[in-house]
């Protein structure tokens, strides 16, 4: 198991529009996963029945597979992953400026989770909500998900990732953040999990609150992104910076499976 995650993991590192990777993108659903409320549990489960994996985190990289699975829905939701806001400064969410037409993370998230409560959807409308709404709500998280344009979220930034074994791997600032520090850690699922849990419990968004506040999830990320420091001066990511910034990963993930689960609860109370 623990072989085939590593490989997933690598197919991830070598896609620029994926976030978190596998194992984030799972992790964020397994932490929403524990805190639903039994009505949005009970619906989840009515909408995924079927799926190869039934669950939160079975559908968590879902969005990501598009690309080879429906390469045209692929295409058309391509923009959804990511708002490039830095280049303004992580200034106040303006949407002509920042989500021109619609096709930023931030009005994805909104408009996938008024599909997703509204009853009057198809189930296979509101299945494939749930599944865009649980894989966004991760990529708004991802700090280089709210980055600069000009460097594409840190995907031409070059750099050589420290592995778990204490060797490295090429790869760029955007895969660092996606798997890099994540697989550093060298740990499975379950004890990832667990460490993520033991963290403080992030409640930030009022019970039954819609829309989401998806323009301040990505204004918080963007001012992750452009903190000094983030962007090492070298190629080279030394322990010193593993050691800086993993708390910052660890932190952006728990804050997502918060979010994840009060979105769901809020879409899925009745």
């Amino acid at each position: 198991m623990k072989r085939l995650l590593a490989a997933a993991l690598l197919c991830c590192l070598a896609s620029p529009a994926f976030a978190w990777g596998v194992l984030g993108h799972r992790l964020v659903a397994d932490l929403a996963n524990d805190e639903l409320t039994p009505a949005a549990r009970r619906a989840v489960d009515t909408l995924l029945a079927g799926e190869k994996d039934p669950t939160l985190a079975g559908v968590a990289t879902w969005a990501d597979e598009l690309r080879a699975n429906d390469p045209d829905l692929g295409k058309r939701s391509s923009k959804w992953h990511y708002a490039d806001i830095a280049e303004n400064g992580c200034a106040d969410y303006e949407p002509p400026r920042d989500c021109p037409n619609g096709d930023c993370v931030i009005e994805a998230i909104r408009t996938q989770t008024a599909i997703l409560a509204d009853r009057s959807q198809s189930l296979d409308a509101r299945r494939q909500a749930l599944k865009f709404v649980v894989h966004f709500i991760g990529d708004v998280h991802q700090p280089l998900h709210a980055g600069f344009a000009r460097d594409k979220g840190g995907n031409t930034v070059q750099v050589r990732i420290p592995t778990a074994d204490g060797g490295d791997k090429g790869g760029n600032l955007h895969s660092l953040w996606d798997s890099g520090l994540i697989d550093r850690a060298g740990l499975d699922e379950p004890a990832y999990h667990a460490r993520l849990r033991a963290l403080p419990l992030v409640v930030d968004m009022p019970a039954h609150a819609l829309p989401p506040d998806s323009p301040a999830w990505a204004q918080q990320s963007c001012r992750i992104a452009t903190r000094p420091g983030l962007y090492p001066p070298g190629a080279d990511i030394d322990a010193a910076y593993v050691a800086t910034w993993t708390p910052l990963v660890d932190e952006q993930l728990r804050r997502a499976g918060t979010h994840l689960a009060q979105v769901l609860n809020a879409a899925l109370a009745r």
